[in-house]
């Protein structure tokens, strides 16, 4: 109970410190301190160098690229950015520096892998940070999101993509962490299990000090694509929000405390990627997708989030729209600006739009290049903003006309013909910018630093009363994946109406359940969890049986109104064997991330056995891995049989995967050989290492596939090998690869990739799965 006690006073403490801000010399937010993109009190030079360091304002330059926004933390840069381009060992790394300086300090380096990112847009996540404990928070390519300390050592680390089914694309367009209230919130669409199995787009927040999650909001819409708004937190009628635009095309505020949905908005037919700026009760985001209803293609909007729509009867409020603009203008890729009442946005084309945010009156446009994905950055009277072929434009602004002058800074590469990209955002802090290409880090302006400000601070919350009558309760932890026969400690916090946790009132009896989980699509009932409840009212252990395989959920009933729910995942252990008779038909394994609508169990050629879903063509859905284990399996052998069809002449794609290297056989036809190929690889949108062979793939055959991966010594060994299932085993490997980079875990999965899908009523080639066994080598 001394633990319960402590916990709950530390909550309480976070809802009387949640408004302090990083100070006026920090910048922890990509868009600022203020979050709108503007800097203040900075006093930047007029004029400076990008060439020679100690010359005309340039502090110094550090060779360290990437495409988004530096960190500034007491005194320290932090960035995240790819390296070693094109050789075996290249990867992305977060790196710490002197901010005085430029010294490096530490970096932490780290593979690329389950991901179809490709190499040129590594980085594009912004770092975020908890100013008081000095924790920096990234995102990778490959879905990691890490915990940092100070100096750079690890304290947490969730898989997003083998955990919970994160789905990256090309683009490159994730979504960045935000700290908040001592929780890292994160955006990503998803499709992991249960009543999160279909995919979608979801938010989740997680312990700050501790990786435990927090809450999970499911937003119960279909995505339209990938993307990179990431959320703002301001508080609005006296709530604390996050407010993002999602891959679903909607805007979505969410209370920081809870997860709860508190309104959203549908803005367009396809992906939010910038970020909105809020201002008072005010909301600006902007698009450049085709809009609702038709009419022009792309858009700005203005809500006011203090007053909801009283004609939309939808199941969540939607705010008053104050006003909008389209005019066939894509707003799709930059984030937008928001200083002294003016609206700067670029459109993907580089031109500056400026608007009255009051009234949405367009007050001027400028061209400053060709392409835009960075930021606007607004100080000192001038507006700081990059076009993407290598070139930063200032503008010197004049209230509502239009700038005065503006100066273009070009970089160019060392490399003959070589393009230096500029795909991020400045900032200003300490009297000097700080600013990233492709290929360095700029630091320009005062050889002292010098801290700017002041800063509005976010309006105040309402007032916490800890004797208010609780709203709602909730589970903490609310997610774990487990291991057969683990023992779980859970407990509940009481909350008010805004999300804050208030004090335990023992006399408020806790029931503990383990409730049936929802039917499958077909109707089959999944049984709840196997396992045994210890309960000691508002915290429990719960002892999990030994079934290798189990998901489902824990329930808290507290007076019949206040009911909670803990997801709980019981993933397979090296050591598992499958021969799939015993899932019932129509469902995919239960336990495992990333199966159900993309992999069921069927009836073949007499037997149940697994197939690869294969009637939808949308990308996401056609073509997945499924993920077995949990991501900390290590120095084992996955081994599956596999079978493919042909349909229009196609065959499809397949393969297994163990410890982030994928085995995989392709059902393209080489011309030059007349065969498919077998190839195995990690990170498969970059040849970082890749080996490969003709492979006389027959059709109606049964093969085998299996991989082991040795990660002993400073490299690891990954071979694999097909053949004929009725075969005996052949002794040699078919394919080796030895990596300088090795991961050395990650969790067992299948793939499957139906390429020749045209809809449901023309299925495209079919994939089958038995005899799946994952095993420890020897």
């Amino acid at each position: 109970m001394k633990a319960q006690a402590m916990r709950a006073l530390l909550l309480s403490l976070l809802v009387l410190t949640a408004s302090r801000r990083a100070t006026a010399d920090d910048w922890i937010h990509w868009r600022g301190p203020e979050q709108t993109g503007v800097a203040r009190g900075q006093h930047l030079p007029d004029k400076f160098d990008i060439k020679d360091v100690g010359k005309n304002g340039l502090v110094w330059k550090e060779p360290y690229g990437g495409r988004n926004t530096p960190l500034v933390l007491k005194g320290r840069i932090y960035i995240i950015g790819g390296y070693d381009a094109g050789l075996p060992t290249e990867g992305e790394r977060v790196v710490c520096l002197d901010e005085a300086t430029g010294k490096t300090l530490w970096e932490q380096k780290f593979n690329v892998f389950l991901t179809d990112v490709v190499s040129s847009r590594l980085g594009w996540t912004t770092l975020t940070a908890d100013p008081e404990h000095e924790r920096i928070y990234a995102q990778s390519s490959a879905g990691t999101l890490f915990c940092f300390d100070r100096d750079g050592k690890i304290v947490w680390k969730h898989e997003l993509t083998e955990e919970y089914g994160r789905v990256s694309g090309y683009g490159g367009r994730l979504v960045s962490p935000v700290f908040d209230s001592g929780l890292v919130i994160q955006g990503m669409l998803s499709a992991s299990w249960g009543d999160f199995a279909k995919g979608g787009q979801r938010f989740v927040a997680f312990d700050g000090a501790t990786g435990a999650v927090v809450w999970w909001s499911n937003m119960g819409l279909p995505a339209k694509a990938t993307h990179m708004s990431s959320p703002v937190i301001a508080t609005i009628n006296g709530q604390r929000l996050a407010i993002a635009g999602g891959g679903d095309g909607y805007i979505h505020a969410l209370n920081v405390r809870s997860g709860k949905v508190v309104w959203d908005y549908p803005l367009a037919n396809g992906p939010i990627n910038p970020t909105p700026v809020v201002h008072g009760n005010l909301v600006y985001c902007s698009h450049g997708e085709p809009n609702i209803g038709g009419g022009p293609v792309g858009g700005v909007v203005c809500l006011d989030a203090a007053h909801m729509d009283t004609a939309h009867k939808g199941p969540t409020p939607r705010p008053k729209k104050v006003w909008e603009y389209h005019r066939s203008v894509r707003f799709g890729l930059s984030s937008l600006c928001l200083a002294d009442g003016l609206l700067y946005i670029p459109d993907d084309s580089a031109q500056l739009y400026c608007f009255d945010a009051k009234t949405g009156k367009l007050l001027w446009k400028e061209n400053y290049g060709t392409t835009s994905r960075g930021a606007p950055l607004v100080c000192d009277g001038k507006l700081y903003v990059f076009d993407v072929l290598g070139q930063l434009a200032v503008m010197t602004l004049d209230g509502k006309k239009p700038p005065s002058d503006t100066r273009h800074y070009r970089f160019k590469s060392s490399i003959p013909g070589a393009q230096v990209e500029t795909n991020g955002t400045p900032i200003a802090v300490n009297g000097r910018l700080y600013f990233l290409t492709r290929d360095d880090l700029y630091c320009i302006g005062a050889e002292k630093l010098t801290p700017g400000g002041p800063y509005a601070s976010m309006p105040a919350e309402s007032p916490y009363d800890p004797k208010a009558t609780p709203s709602s309760v909730r589970i903490f932890p609310a997610d774990v994946l487990a291991k057969p026969g683990e023992a779980m400690n859970f407990t509940v916090d009481f909350m008010d109406a805004d999300g804050r946790v208030l004090p335990k009132n023992e006399a408020a009896a806790a029931t503990w359940s383990l409730p049936l989980p929802g039917k499958t699509p077909t109707g089959g009932q999944p049984p709840a969890l196997d396992g045994e409840i210890q309960a000691a009212n508002h915290s429990a252990v719960l002892t999990l049986g030994k079934k290798p395989l189990q998901q489902g959920f824990l329930e808290v009933n507290c007076g019949g109104k206040l009911v909670a729910t803990a997801r709980v995942r019981v993933a397979a252990l090296v050591g598992f064997k499958a021969d799939f008779s015993k899932p019932p038909l129509g469902a995919p394994p239960s336990g495992w991330v990333n199966a159900a609508g993309k992999y069921a169990v069927k009836m073949f050629q007499g037997k149940k056995v697994l197939a690869k879903l294969n009637t939808n063509p949308n990308p996401y859905l056609a073509k997945a891995n499924t993920y077995i284990t949990g991501p900390d399996a290590s120095n084992y052998t996955i081994a599956c049989d596999v079978y493919g069809t042909v349909i229009r002449e196609k065959l499809p794609d397949v393969g297994v995967v163990n410890s982030r290297y994928s085995l995989i056989l392709d059902g393209k036809t080489d011309p030059a050989t007349g065969k498919s190929t077998a190839h195995l690889a990690t990170w498969e949108a970059m040849p970082r290492l890749r080996v490969s062979v003709p492979f006389a793939w027959k059709k109606d055959t049964w093969y085998r596939m299996k991989l082991t991966v040795d990660p002993t010594g400073a490299k690891a060994r990954a071979k694999g090998k097909i053949w004929e299932r009725d075969q005996p085993e052949p002794s040699d490997w078919l394919l080796t690869l030895d990596d300088p980079n090795p991961n050395r875990n990650g969790a067992a999965a299948l793939y499957g990739y139906i390429p020749n899908v045209f809809k449901a009523s023309e299925p495209g080639s079919e994939i089958y799965y038995d005899n799946l066994s994952i095993l420890p080598n020897k």
